[in-house]
């Protein structure tokens, strides 16, 4: 039989090579500030508050870390609502100074806006401040103006606490504190309130995080003795407004709340007036509660027992 050749239909024309240009992905941006909100058992004022800050001025550059600081609400769902925001779970209630520093230590931003779940921002408040802190090296902290839900001031020119003022403070008065001036465009504060504060985190870095000795409170007054020694300065701007809605504390009912309060206190001063200082402070509020027969917050005095993640639950 003869061969049977089958032509050959490949075509021998070259074939061109198209090619496809990669799709570039930008370059993810760095945030300038990182607004830090700690509650505990507060998920509808964090809700309100976050809304807020969603709707600010350079959103991509906020990075916005809500901490859930062992509550028993619906805060652990914030970032199923907003899932542009981080959300840190505790197990259980650290007390604000922990929570700060692991606050801190989180967040990626330079700037650090500490915020009370119960203050709400306008959408320009961040970037002012920001702005603010970036105009003077010799600042560490700025901080806006607190009005009420009415458009009132509240904020207050509060002076470092003494040991009247501490005393005060834990029998719970109010700290004596100056009206502000509003007609200043920025006014020197010694002790700046840190439900709403913006401070450089290299500052925070600086002086080694806030000082754990503090359970919940009297951390900020330390910060503002930091602040003061090293000679730096922190500023409250009028014109930069946010609005406080008025909310009991969570914690209100908590007894240890006011035997923190004491050791806090106690720590302060024997941290800047001598360790007798603190001793005597402590002692004179053993004996307080030995006279009143409040055995309970007699026990947690004497222990020193801080609302710090340690306390029993």
């Amino acid at each position: 039989m003869p061969e049977v050749r089958r032509k050959d239909t490949r075509r021998e024309d070259p074939v061109e090579l198209i090619e496809i240009p990669r799709e570039e992905t930008a370059a993810p941006v760095e945030p300038r500030v990182t607004a830090i909100l700690i509650g505990h058992n507060q998920a509808a004022a964090l809700r309100r508050a976050v809304a807020a800050l969603e709707k600010s001025k350079d959103r991509e550059r906020l990075e916005i870390l809500v901490i859930d600081c062992g509550g028993s609400d619906d805060s652990s769902m914030l970032d199923t609502e907003f899932p542009d925001i981080s959300c840190l779970r505790l197990p259980h209630d650290f007390g604000l100074t922990k929570t700060l520093n692991i606050g801190a230590r989180t967040a990626k931003a330079e700037f650090l806006f500490y915020l009370s779940p119960n203050v709400e921002v306008a959408p320009d408040t961040i970037s002012k401040l920001a702005d603010a802190l970036d105009s003077d090296s010799e600042l560490s902290a700025v901080a806006p103006l607190m009005v009420d839900e009415q458009g009132r001031s509240i904020s207050k020119l509060y002076t470092l606490p003494t040991r009247e003022g501490l005393s005060a403070a834990c029998a719970g008065q109010s700290l004596p504190g100056g009206s502000i001036d509003e007609s200043q465009e920025s006014i020197a504060i010694e002790y700046p309130s840190i439900d709403a504060l913006l401070v450089r985190k290299y500052f925070v870095k600086a002086i080694n995080y806030f000082d754990e000795r503090f359970g919940h409170r009297w951390a900020d007054a330390d910060l503002a003795m930091q602040i003061k020694r090293t000679q730096k300065k922190a500023r409250l701007y009028p014109a930069i407004r946010v609005t406080v809605h008025a909310a009991p504390d969570p914690r209100a009912k908590d007894s240890l709340l006011q035997v923190d309060c004491v050791l806090g206190a106690a720590a302060y001063l024997g941290k800047y007036h001598g360790f007798m200082g603190g001793l005597t402070f402590r002692l004179g509020a053993i004996f307080g509660a030995l006279g009143r027969f409040q055995f309970g917050k007699l026990i947690s005095l004497l222990s020193g027992q801080k609302l710090d993640g340690t306390q029993s639950m």
